[in-house]
């Protein structure tokens, strides 16, 4: 992932944020922003007849160095691309990168609905470590999240 795939990437993030079922955030934040929170090296984007796709990322999980190892994913595959290997491709990609980067631990948090997010995260080995019960609100309405976790 490039700045110059910010476009189409924060476009992906947006049609996530509106399912209401990938994340708390209400608006993609700016590339400054991500590039500033996102570890550089643990990002990728999805590109099909010179269109982005899908996108994913790893983001440390704090700020201490005896969790360095340890990062949090995210996954967006654009609407019109879901349902076709897209984000299997992505996280395989990711998942090799980070085992060659020194990332040891990788966290997925996500909403107990979002279906598709947890088949693609246990089909590739994470297991869910667990269930956090109304942890914030989105759009007034208390949410719960789960909290999945790959050792490489």
């Amino acid at each position: 992932m490039e700045a110059g795939d910010w476009r189409d990437v924060e476009k992906i993030f947006a049609e996530g944020i509106a399912t209401r079922a990938a994340t708390f955030e209400k608006v993609p934040p700016d590339f400054a922003s991500f590039d500033a929170s996102h570890h550089a090296k643990h990002r990728l984007v999805a590109v099909e007849d010179d269109r982005v796709v899908g996108w994913v990322a790893l983001a440390p999980t704090s700020s201490r160095s005896c969790y360095a190892g340890v990062a949090e994913n995210s996954v967006y595959v654009a609407e019109s691309a879901r349902g076709r290997g897209i984000g299997r491709a992505l996280m395989e990609a990711l998942l090799a990168g980070a085992r060659a980067g020194g990332i040891w631990t990788i966290h997925a948090g996500m909403f107990p609905e979002n279906g598709a997010s947890l088949a693609l995260h246990e089909s590739l080995g994470f297991r869910l470590v667990g269930h956090f019960e109304r942890i914030a609100q989105l759009d007034g309405v208390w949410r719960d999240t789960i909290l999945l976790e790959l050792r490489l």
